[in-house]
């Protein structure tokens, strides 16, 4: 089986995403749901904001990329499993985008990046902050759902002998699969 790789760009773009997200995801929830100190709740909301506020171009570079590849493929063509990956992905793409402006949205104090720089918080209507703040833990929800959905997936490719991981592979000698 031939299979396409993927640039070195958009696999640096993936693996930085990932970490990204489950470190915000597996660490927020953790914090939310555990009785944890003050001064760590603390830090890792500092950390996380600041992580993610850094992310956000990114993200936004990476779903430029995603969207600009997808008009140049035919989904007609595409089997029925193919679809529907597609119409995974681009349902993790909607829902990262809903946590990432809800999460900017739900801000009740000015936005610090590594004490390096304040953004302003954009609203200040507490109850329409509050409705944000619903809005982003739910996202957060969904987002952990399909992540855990993607890796299931990426489990039974790699079964299956579909090198997926090979494909995304941080190494470029590996992904161009000069090893085989």
């Amino acid at each position: 089986m031939t299979v396409l790789g993927y640039s070195t760009q958009r696999v640096w773009l993936h693996w930085l995403s990932a970490a990204v997200i489950v470190w915000t995801l597996i660490s927020g929830f953790y914090v939310a749901s555990v009785d944890v100190s003050p001064r760590l709740a603390q830090w890792v909301a500092f950390l996380n904001v600041s992580l993610t506020t850094v992310f956000i171009p990114f993200f936004v570079w990476r779903l430029f990329i995603f969207v600009s590849h997808a008009r140049h493929v035919s989904v007609r063509a595409f089997s029925f499993m193919e679809k529907l990956a597609l119409f995974a992905h681009t349902l993790i793409y909607l829902v990262i985008s809903i946590v990432l402006a809800t999460g900017v949205l739900m801000m009740d104090r000015p936005i610090d990046v590594f004490g390096l720089v304040e953004i302003a918080q954009p609203l200040n209507d507490p109850e329409l902050i509050s409705r944000f703040f619903i809005i982003h833990v739910w996202a957060c929800v969904v987002l952990s759902l399909l992540i855990v959905l993607h890796v299931g997936a990426v489990v039974v490719h790699e079964l299956c002998g579909h090198r997926v991981l090979r494909r995304m592979s941080l190494c470029s000698l590996v992904r161009s699969e000069r090893f085989e």
